[in-house]
């Protein structure tokens, strides 16, 4: 047996077991791929993956023991080897950043270039996902750090730890109906955002499932003309007047905003968006210092408490 083995065996399945598109992200061939795999399980004496013919239908019982051990092995592995980098010189390489539009687009952009400067030899790398497949690819290595509203606390595989609070606004377009209310915004209800169609954030983004749940427990139900992933996007619907928005209040200047902005905090609660790591992940140096300027406050030792805080801990 052999590392590459199981990092072929590794990359097979964070792709489903489709081979053409693992090799493609190693760089390497498809046949050179399947041999490695068949070898190992000439190896081992026990078939591990499951297939019909040429198809793979996925891994058999015992192979998924195989790729459990796999997955230990090789995350053993880039740890040592990060380590090793850290202790190098100069910090460099890759740092992964999974996170939802909203913190890319209206939170990242002044740390970004904060830690650019501060180090310059490390390329950064921002993945765009819904808050579930941020989880699913801190679970399983394809990104250092998480962030997002959603999800990430709930991920057994993850710990995370709180970086900011923030509540939702509704934007209307100037001389609309809910104007009235932009001097009293308090008494803003639920039934006067219900009369208008409303276009807000799909299921998976920015508290979306508080806006659900407050509709729900009022008994209302709104009419949700348009979703979408993007705060933008969704200012530029409402300014054509297709109805009222709402979006994350992180996501809004009032003073520079053309349209009307009425806070609706008391009417849908208060969001906090989390930072999330793999727990038991090796982070390099440069990592904890992008989430110190992420999250002040938050230096080495109090994160290296909170990351080793037992599964099921509250970390505040």
């Amino acid at each position: 047996m052999n590392l590459q083995q199981f990092r072929f065996l590794r990359e097979a399945a964070r792709h489903k077991f489709n081979i053409t598109l693992a090799a493609r992200a190693l760089h390497t061939s498809q046949p050179g791929i399947s041999k490695a795999i068949i070898e190992l399980e000439g190896e081992l004496g026990v078939p591990v993956l499951a297939r019909q013919g040429k198809r793979i239908l996925g891994v058999t019982p015992p192979g998924q023991q195989v790729l459990d051990a796999a997955e230990r092995i090789m995350k053993e592995v880039d740890d040592l080897k990060k380590m090793a980098r850290d202790y190098a010189g100069a910090p460099s390489g890759t740092l992964r950043v999974a996170t939802t539009h909203t913190q890319a687009r209206y939170i990242l952009p002044p740390i970004v270039q904060q830690f650019a400067r501060k180090f310059p030899q490390v390329r950064l790398k921002l993945l765009q996902a819904d808050p579930p497949h941020i989880a699913a690819m801190l679970a399983t290595g394809q990104a250092d750090v998480g962030l997002a509203t959603e999800s990430l606390a709930e991920a057994t595989a993850l710990v995370s730890i709180p970086v900011y609070e923030w509540q939702h606004v509704a934007l209307a377009p100037p001389g609309h109906a809910l104007a009235k209310l932009q001097k009293t915004p308090g008494r803003l209800r639920l039934a006067d955002l219900a009369r208008h169609p409303i276009v807000t954030y799909e299921v998976h983004f920015s508290g979306r499932s508080r806006i659900d749940a407050a509709f729900a427990a009022a008994g209302i139900e709104p009419s949700i003309v348009l979703e979408a992933i993007d705060a933008d996007v969704i200012k530029t619907y409402v300014g054509t007047g297709m109805g009222v928005g709402i979006v994350a209040g992180v996501a809004v200047d009032p003073r520079s905003e053309p349209l009307i902005v009425l806070p609706c905090g008391h009417l849908f609660g208060t969001n906090v968006t989390r930072l999330a790591v793999k727990r038991g992940a090796y982070l390099r140096g440069f990592v904890y210092a992008f989430i110190e300027l992420l999250a002040p406050g938050w230096d080495k030792r109090r994160l290296e408490q909170a990351f080793a805080a037992p599964r099921g801990a509250a970390v505040s």
